[in-house]
């Protein structure tokens, strides 16, 4: 029997109906805008998020590399995000290298940071030694910061700080749905007053390929000349847009299951020895859990239980689509196995 997958929720595969949609998918040459899927898909995606155009990209990292060169003149200015942040972690040093940013984190409480913390941390306008802040990131949900939705009221406390500052703003919405799913509020409601945003499809709606960066019509049509310049233009993108059209459709409010099951796998986590974690942070589809030795944990559970060490103590556990009830019971068996 394989491992119960509980690595990530980028995992998934794409399911029986999802195929037939992208073997039956329309489609022409994206670059020359003849796309029907693909132009579908900007479309609807623009419009969920409140904004007027939106462009189809590969990944959500070149979604958040594009904005960030976009927002930002390199040379001295300065973008501002919280510590945990999927640029400041996960994207090889791509501000500096992409865009040639500095980086000004800010220690937010798992991953959110207020209007205060931000205000306090911009820099003096008129001060020629220090970087120029130009830049405000926002992650919705927070990974690292194990899966927390930022509340609305946090959102608008930034976005009003960096309005007041003449901040340009970008939200990062790898699980943004996750986040629409958990609190009840609109996509718009989140997006529709950042500058850019994105919506990944390739984690917790469960498409193989694919985001789509959103804004006004001129940063779009910049956005498509660094998409040309990165190598992120397709030809017959529809074969994969269709996949993310499907999800859009059938896998979002779904997302409930995966927060549901991951409440379980936490509350189950929480009353084992050893284990260091309140259940009631759990918000949405990630688990993150201390123990004493992580690495060590993660190799004994390799066989039965696949899940990330993300450093000595720390273990991330993510459900999706493609982890039912029963395995997560059955993970929580070994873990206890383990730990007990």
């Amino acid at each position: 029997m394989p491992p119960i997958n509980l690595y990530s929720d980028t995992q998934t595969r794409p399911s029986a109906g999802m195929r037939a949609a992208i073997a039956a998918a329309e489609v022409g040459d994206e670059q020359r805008g003849l796309d029907p899927t693909t132009l579908a898909l900007q479309e609807r995606v623009a419009d969920l998020l409140g904004h007027e155009a939106g462009l189809f990209l590969p990944s959500g990292t070149m979604c958040n590399e594009i904005a960030l060169r976009l927002h930002a003149r390199p040379g001295g200015d300065e973008v501002l995000l919280d510590r945990t942040a999927h640029p400041v972690n996960s994207e090889a040093g791509g501000p500096a290298q992409l865009a040639g940013l500095m980086v000004r984190v800010l220690d937010g409480s798992r991953g959110v940071f207020t209007g205060l913390q931000l205000e306090a941390a911009v820099r003096p306008a008129a001060n020629r030694y220090m970087p120029r802040s130009r830049l405000v990131c926002v992650e919705q949900t927070s990974n690292l910061g194990g899966g927390t939705v930022w509340p609305l009221s946090a959102v608008r406390d930034v976005l009003e700080v960096a309005a007041r500052h003449g901040l340009r703003t970008h939200m990062d919405g790898a699980r943004l749905m996750n986040a629409v799913v958990a609190s009840g509020v609109a996509a718009s409601d989140f997006t529709g007053g950042f500058d850019s945003a994105w919506l990944d499809f390739t984690k917790g709606l469960g498409a193989p390929v694919g985001a789509v960066l959103v804004g006004s019509r001129e940063l779009i049509a910049e956005a498509w000349r660094w998409k040309q310049m990165l190598g992120g233009a397709f030809r017959q993108s529809g074969i994969v847009a269709a996949g993310c059209l499907y999800a859009l459709d059938h896998n979002v409010e779904r997302l409930a299951i995966d927060h549901s099951n991951a409440s379980v796998l936490a509350h189950g986590l929480a009353g084992l020895p050893g284990v260091d974690l309140d259940p009631a942070s759990v918000q949405t589809n990630i688990v993150m859990f201390a123990v004493d030795d992580a690495p060590g944990l993660v190799a004994r559970l390799a066989d039965r239980v696949e899940v990330q060490a993300f450093d000595r103590h720390r273990v991330r556990a993510v459900t999706h689509l493609d982890v039912s009830r029963d395995e997560v019971e059955r993970a929580l068996s070994a873990f206890a196995e383990e730990l007990g």
